[in-house]
């Protein structure tokens, strides 16, 4: 199986992907209409300069979009969630609960009515799980060199992709 960089495009194209090859997906999800971003704060030790966002947009159970976005299209998004890259990374390794990090103050919801997230919350660990179906290489994980050609990729993506 392949290993994707975390909070890169390519690993963003194969989450696509990957749901979209399984009809199990949409018929799980059918009962989600929302579109959820992720805001990655930075941690330059990780490669991360400055803070990222990514998403994806379901409606009715099917995938219609995962990409990066600015700021401010994050804004017109159902919710927006922050976090450090070291609490994605356990919660991408099912080493914690969206709920609890939530409680603990770990992760942080930026944007959404709160009352509409707990129609949501059935589907919240079970939303990161399918994220987490991708192997994933977390910047801490990599050799210098790695970190270091991750740090350009990013820098390269983000200016092209203007996030």
């Amino acid at each position: 199986m392949a290993v994707f960089q975390f909070c890169t495009p390519e690993w963003l194209e194969r989450l696509q992907k990957t749901y979209n090859s399984d009809p199990g997906n949409e018929r799980f999800f059918k009962g989600v209409t929302a579109s959820l971003c992720y805001k990655v704060l930075a941690e330059p030790e990780w490669g991360i300069e400055e803070d990222i966002i990514f998403g994806h947009e379901v409606f009715e159970g099917k995938l219609l979009w995962s990409k990066f976005v600015t700021e401010e299209e994050a804004k017109k998004c159902t919710f927006v969630f922050s976090a450090p890259p070291n609490t994605w990374k356990k919660l991408l390794r099912k080493e914690g609960e969206f709920m609890m990090e939530m409680v603990l103050g770990d992760l942080r919801q930026e944007y959404g009515d709160k009352s509409a997230l707990i129609e949501l919350m059935p589907y919240a660990d079970p939303l990161l799980e399918f994220m987490a179906k991708v192997e994933l290489q977390f910047p801490d994980e990599m050799s210098p060199d790695e970190l270091e050609r991750y740090r350009a990729h990013m820098k390269e993506f983000r200016e092209k992709l203007g996030v």
